[in-house]
């Protein structure tokens, strides 16, 4: 192709399994905050690619997964503690939490590199 062609844009490529995908996730995660309907999207994505990944694609996969599963389980119970205030503490800690896990996510996706301990709850 030579510079002077414009280059097109392939969205079907963001649905397979690979690095676009998963930045894919990430960013509806990030974009969760905004637009409430994001992280659904995502988590689908993240479902019906997981088993056709393998290498480190897997391990992200499965930390998108967990992320949106222990993320809303967070949510829940900060939402129930609000009635005590202290889920306004937890809402926010929730929220800290998820970001860093889509920044960590992202960053090693960049990078090439697998999740380390796809499984944990922490960071």
């Amino acid at each position: 192709m030579s510079e002077n062609q414009p280059q097109s844009f392939d969205a079907q490529g963001l649905l397979e399994p690979g690095k676009s995908n998963i930045q894919l996730i990430y960013a509806l995660y990030l974009l969760g905050f905004i637009v409430g309907i994001t992280p659904l999207i995502a988590v689908v994505l993240a479902y019906l690619n997981r088993g056709k990944a393998s290498g480190i694609y897997e391990s992200h996969y499965i930390w998108a997964i967990r992320t949106f599963w222990i993320g809303l389980l967070f949510a829940l119970i900060s939402g129930v503690l609000t009635l005590i205030v202290i889920g306004v503490l937890a809402a926010i800690a929730t929220a800290v939490w998820m970001i860093v896990r889509c920044v960590i996510g992202l960053q090693k996706i960049g990078r090439n590199e697998a999740i380390d301990n796809p499984q944990s709850w922490l960071i």
